[in-house]
């Protein structure tokens, strides 16, 4: 197979004490920027480590919820939805001028990401709300989704990510947090997961079915329990594959 790059990115910014290990191994980061986790020490904290490790700066906005870390689908009127996106763009936005340094995507967290997957007017909420990123910054997409669709249709320029550490279903929904077998968390069986996908464009669904993907963008939490042991694996394992990670 010829030279193949891909980015890799992590959710950070999330309290997780180890954060500034995972920064050397990971070419893009999204930071949590108030809705679920997050205020602007934690914020300036990962933003001053993606720097130092030359990684591609992200906004990681959510459902305004951090009893439930925005992992709980929210019942919230569009008009406040919106205004808090928009604050937590405009927060992290903020510190990023101060460093001058370009906001590079915006990634939707946990069930404002997920409930995307299917919810036109709840996309089209989003992207009213970050519309004016629309020119300069990518925005992370799951792949099929209704999102993507919309996305696409209004000219913003989008990276299809898949989840590393994260099992499917057969419509390319996530695998619920509630179930034992949600997350891959041996590094091996991520190597495998991400290999098939950008080596054979597929994944092997909970159900043990092949299922065609699209993705230019990996995701390892950065809360999964071995983040750091699958991230280290991969920058060993994947050129082996010829397939390496682009700062």
């Amino acid at each position: 197979m010829d030279k193949v790059c891909i980015d890799i990115n992590c959710d950070v910014g999330e309290g997780n004490i180890n954060e500034a290990n995972l920064f050397p191994y990971i070419s893009s980061c999204s930071i949590a920027c108030g809705g679920h986790f997050g205020d602007e020490y934690t914020m300036m904290k990962s933003l001053k480590l993606a720097k130092e490790n030359k990684v591609k700066i992200g906004a990681h906005p959510s459902y305004p919820d951090k009893d439930n870390f925005g992992r709980i689908s929210m019942v919230i009127t569009n008009k406040e939805l919106k205004q808090s996106l928009i604050y937590q763009l405009q927060s992290l936005d903020n510190l990023l001028k101060k460093e001058d340094i370009s906001l590079h995507h915006i990634k939707p967290h946990g069930a404002l990401y997920n409930d995307m997957m299917y919810n036109e007017e709840l996309s089209n909420v989003f992207l009213d709300a970050i519309k004016k990123y629309k020119e300069t910054v990518f925005l992370y997409v799951p792949p099929k989704s209704k999102l993507e669709k919309i996305a696409l249709e209004n000219g913003f320029k989008i990276k299809r990510e898949a989840f590393a550490d994260r099992n499917y279903n057969f419509d390319l929904s996530l695998v619920s947090r509630k179930l034992n077998n949600a997350l891959i968390e041996k590094p091996e069986d991520v190597l495998s997961h991400v290999s098939s996908m950008v080596i054979n464009g597929h994944l092997r669904t909970i159900d043990n079915v092949l299922v065609g993907i699209k993705a230019e963008t990996y995701c390892i939490h950065g809360d999964t329990s071995s983040a750091l042991e699958i991230l280290r694996y991969l920058s060993e394992e994947l050129p082996k594959q010829n397939i390496y990670i682009k700062k």
